[in-house]
């Protein structure tokens, strides 16, 4: 292992005092969010670690990767971090960032121009947890869904907690936000996607539908489902069978069932 270089280029002392550079800044918590968002150009104000691990394995990697594309890192007390990242788990290395781009609803659509692949993509309705967002967004990308569409209401933004539950997939699946899911399926329909919701009142299984066609699939809330005015909108329902005492489960799993359904059908 490499003992990190402290040379004054590339450490100074912390500042978390929260200025006007700051007020545009969200944080990434651990090493692994920091390496996926590096890996992906996403452009960062600094990194902090921990005063005492610089020199672990993750730590170095992290300080080494960042170097190489001109990030500025610095070493901070611990308890500085503890404060910045509001006592969520840092593992002893944050970054501030610029803000979450978030995609167009258009550019999702472009995607499957000039390919033969059908287009697959996740509408979420009023799914409001960070845990539940960000593991939604792992799966999409793990099953190949072409992006991922929320609102600007009713459901949760794209934050440090989203981008840490995804494992990091948020920096490699597009996330459009949209101020109407309705008019986001009416447009999504006139660009020859079929939309699907799921729903426990659904005729179709997810296992007796087919998937193969360019596709959307509306995710609602645990709690409420989809909203009636976005349930009318989709073309056909869904739904998962439920064999024991539970009535539903957690929006993100019912989506990695329909998502790897679409998967297997599609030939994967």
């Amino acid at each position: 292992m490499n003992k990190i270089e402290k040379d004054k280029g590339t450490i100074f002392k912390a500042n978390l005092t929260a200025g006007p550079a700051q007020q545009e800044s969200d944080y990434l918590l651990g090493p692994r969010a920091i390496m996926e968002a590096i890996a992906a150009g996403r452009e960062f104000n600094r990194i902090m670690i921990a005063k005492g691990s610089e020199n672990a394995r993750e730590a170095s990697e992290v300080w080494n990767a960042a170097r190489s594309k001109g990030i500025i890192v610095q070493l901070v007390d611990r308890a500085a971090l503890d404060k910045a990242s509001l006592g969520a788990n840092h593992q002893g290395i944050a970054a501030m960032v610029a803000p979450f781009a978030y995609a167009e609803l258009d550019d999702l659509l472009n995607l499957s121009l000039g390919r033969s692949r059908p287009l697959f993509l996740v509408l979420l309705d009023g799914i409001m947890d960070p845990g539940n967002l960000g593991s939604i967004i792992r799966t999409a990308n793990a099953a190949g869904a072409d992006g991922v569409v929320i609102t600007n209401r009713r459901c949760a933004p794209v934050t440090s907690a989203v981008v840490r539950s995804s494992a990091g997939a948020v920096e490699h699946t597009p996330v459009a936000r949209v101020s109407n899911l309705s008019y986001a399926i009416d447009k999504v329909k006139a660009a020859g996607v079929w939309v699907a919701g799921l729903d426990m009142a659904g005729k179709q299984t997810v296992w007796e539908a087919d998937l193969k066609m360019p596709l959307a699939v509306v995710i609602g809330s645990e709690g409420e489902g989809m909203s009636k005015l976005v349930g009318e909108k989709c073309d056909f329902m869904l739904r998962i069978p439920m064999m024991g005492k539970i009535g539903s489960l957690n929006a993100s799993i019912s989506f990695s069932v329909v998502a790897y359904e679409v998967l297997r059908q599609r030939g994967a």
